[in-house]
């Protein structure tokens, strides 16, 4: 899509359009303060395992003998582990602490491993699938924020969204028309809105955002890469939150070469992210989250499958990185759960909602009651600068 591709609303009607270079889905939330916050959903299920390597356990290059191949290759991150070597490019950011991660995590979802219950499980915040998918953490978040809006938010492309759903307001945008317009069409545009000050005002937004990304900026850049620059540019305007999703993370064969090239489009994204931010990039923290880890050991064809355990990934000026934060369980047999998977000993969500405290000043009641009901927080890890 190219800057003249025009996407209408659907909570406006009429002249109410906007345009974006991404073919992803992407929401964004206007709040007071200039911290920002940066959330990627890994869909696929990330195995952290790979990402974030325990090469000083023998039972792990014992229960991975291709996969673990190269465990020398990646950046010494302390404390017997190390990175992927296809994070190579990340590892500056590392040693600057401007990158760090959470391992032995997962949402309270277990043992069926259905890539859409956990996937709705993340997006949704809550402690089980039977407290019903009514709205998404992002959205809950929202409306505890005094002043916060959420008038920037869209999901660009036909899939939803869940983790911005809700009753805070939002917008929610796909694609259902494009135009190509001429200097006439625009202006005929803007006379047709011209004596209405809700479309004019939403046409007047729509054209903003078409030009805020010159086409020659997007020539020769990947999806990922594209999406993360349209990321920054609002995020550098009004909005404050930013959530989106990268695609590639279910590794059942190969996963040498399917983890390789997701995590270089995941290094390339976090680059481009760094580089449109600019001053701001020292304000923000970026998590990648995905909806649960996989097997330790690997399979019959050089791949790993659904687990549950895995890792998050921090990025940003505003977090406390170079660390890589675990209460780790080991990895004996008697270690695991199930007898199969990285045993999780840390709900994730208690690891966001210190984020979020720490970000913008929710209470703790306002975390374990609203944004995540029923959570305990437990102690802070000191996520943020």
């Amino acid at each position: 899509m190219d800057r003249r591709t025009f996407l209408r609303s659907s909570l406006a009607l009429g002249c109410s359009a906007a345009a974006s270079p991404l073919a992803t889905p992407m929401a964004f939330a206007e709040v007071p303060g200039d911290r920002r916050l940066v959330v990627i959903l890994l869909r696929g299920a990330m195995d952290g395992l790979d990402v974030i390597r325990p090469v000083a356990s023998p039972e792990w290059r014992a229960a991975r003998p291709s996969l673990a191949a190269d465990a020398g290759a990646g950046a010494d991150l302390g404390g017997g582990f190390a990175l992927h070597p296809a994070l190579g490019a990340l590892a500056p950011l590392w040693q600057a602490g401007q990158m760090g991660a959470v391992h032995a995590v997962s949402t309270p979802y277990r043992d069926k491993r259905s890539h859409f219950d956990g996937q709705d499980m993340l997006e949704a915040g809550l402690g089980s699938l039977e407290e019903g998918l009514r709205d998404g953490w992002l959205n809950r978040l929202v409306g505890q924020i005094p002043g916060a809006r959420a008038d920037l938010a869209y999901a660009i492309g036909r899939e939803r969204m869940l983790i911005l759903d809700g009753a805070a307001p939002h917008a929610s945008w796909s694609p259902e028309v494009s135009l190509l317009l001429t200097p006439q069409g625009q202006r005929l545009l803007e006379q047709l809105c011209e004596r209405d000050p809700l479309f004019g005002a939403a046409l007047e937004e729509a054209m903003a955002v078409a030009g805020s990304l010159p086409e020659a900026e997007l020539a020769g850049r990947a999806d990922h890469e594209r999406l993360a620059d349209f990321a920054a540019e609002r995020l550098t305007g009004a909005a404050r939150i930013a959530s989106f999703s990268l695609n590639g993370w279910d590794t059942h064969a190969r996963q040498d070469v399917a983890l390789k090239s997701a995590l270089s489009r995941l290094a390339e994204t976090v680059l481009a992210l760094r580089g449109g931010l600019g001053p701001a990039w020292e304000r923000t923290a970026v998590v990648c989250l995905t909806e649960f880890g996989r097997t330790f050991r690997e399979n019959g064809t050089g791949g790993t499958d659904h687990g549950t355990g895995g890792a998050a990934l921090l990025f940003g000026g505003a977090i406390r990185g170079g660390r890589v934060i675990s209460d780790w369980p080991g990895l004996g047999e008697g270690d695991l759960y199930a007898g199969r998977d990285l045993l999780p000993t840390r709900d994730v969500r208690a690891h966001l909602g210190w984020m979020l405290s720490g970000l913008f000043g929710l209470s703790r009641t306002a975390l374990e009651q609203v944004v995540f009901p029923g959570l305990d927080l437990g102690a802070d890890p000191g996520l943020l600068a």
